[in-house]
């Protein structure tokens, strides 16, 4: 007798799915399968696709612990990838999307919120090797609007623009002033081989400081959040430069290297693009994306052939 007429709620065991089906012959209610591509889900199912609690394992060790919803991770969960990283928090529609918060293999972490898979709203990213901090705005996974980037014995405190501190702004120090000041575009120093070349120089925001009072209240003033532009998976990580050094004015209370500077660099998320067809013998299939930094990426994929993908 096929497994499939069995009557709703029966435990049925087979090679690759054991667990309960309805009458129809969907996976419905808790079941343990093993996918053709190696992996495996125990968890709950409701009409042939992962819906409920449940805990997905890659064969090559990352995993998925939480929540989906017709086959997508969708409300909490805790994705753990291959290198040790992990994101702790809310999903949807197989995207991070709301509150989590993601703990980098370097021990840097962002706290905040998420939208379409990438930081965006109002986070903070902190860096384990410095103990600074950046509080403020995203948008679209990069660093900007109005921000805070606070240092051991002092803070930036004004807007950022594409991952740089643009505009007005001040430090604020422990010893109690403030210089005030803005940051300017200027042209990046070249060799004289570079400008035998002719090679276009980048602008690189420089600070310009204008007056230095006793300390006031800061309030920032956040912009109409605007949706993120379309991209889901990989996030290129922001670099928080040039707001960590001062003009020379204030070089006597505070002095922060290029290579401090250099440490203020956020790691990357491992991507988690998501697709999936069909219903039944499906698995998430992981694979790695030409990144620079080896990020990972997470596809699901269904299928209903029983031979392991490519």
């Amino acid at each position: 007798r096929d497994s499939r007429d069995q009557p709703r709620g029966v435990q049925v065991r087979e090679l690759e799915y054991e667990g309960s089906r309805n009458e129809a012959g969907e996976r419905h209610g808790h079941g343990k399968a093993r996918l053709p591509n190696g992996d495996t889900y125990e968890g709950n199912y409701e009409h042939g696709k992962r819906h409920g609690q449940g805990i997905y394992k890659f064969k090559n060790g990352a995993r998925y612990i939480g929540e989906y919803a017709k086959n997508k991770k969708h409300g909490h969960g805790t994705f753990i990838y291959p290198d040790g990283s992990r994101y702790e928090g809310e999903w949807a529609d197989d995207q991070r999307h709301g509150h989590g918060v993601y703990y980098y293999v370097n021990n840097d972490t962002y706290t905040g919120e998420w939208f379409a898979h990438q930081r965006h709203g109002q986070g903070t990213y902190f860096y384990a090797e410095t103990g600074s901090k950046y509080v403020g705005t995203w948008v679209n996974g990069q660093q900007e609007g109005a921000a805070e980037l606070v240092h051991l014995n002092h803070r930036y405190q004004g807007k950022f623009l594409n991952k740089n501190p643009a505009g007005p702004g001040k430090y604020v120090f422990d010893v109690g002033c403030e210089q005030h000041g803005e940051y300017r575009l200027t042209d990046m120093e070249r060799g004289e081989e570079e400008e035998e070349e002719e090679t276009l120089a980048a602008a690189v925001p420089k600070w310009k400081a204008t007056k230095i009072t006793e300390l006031a209240l800061w309030t920032p003033t956040l912009p109409e959040e605007q949706p993120p532009e379309d991209g889901r998976g990989q996030e290129e990580a922001p670099r928080a430069e040039g707001a960590g050094e001062p003009a020379e004015e204030a070089q006597a209370l505070t002095d922060i290297s290029e290579e401090e500077t250099d440490s203020l660099r956020p790691g990357e998320e491992d991507g988690d693009a998501a697709t999936e067809e069909g219903h039944e013998d499906g698995g998430e299939e992981f694979r790695y994306d030409n990144l620079d930094q080896g990020n990972a990426s997470f596809e699901e994929e269904e299928t209903t052939q029983l031979d392991p993908p490519e």
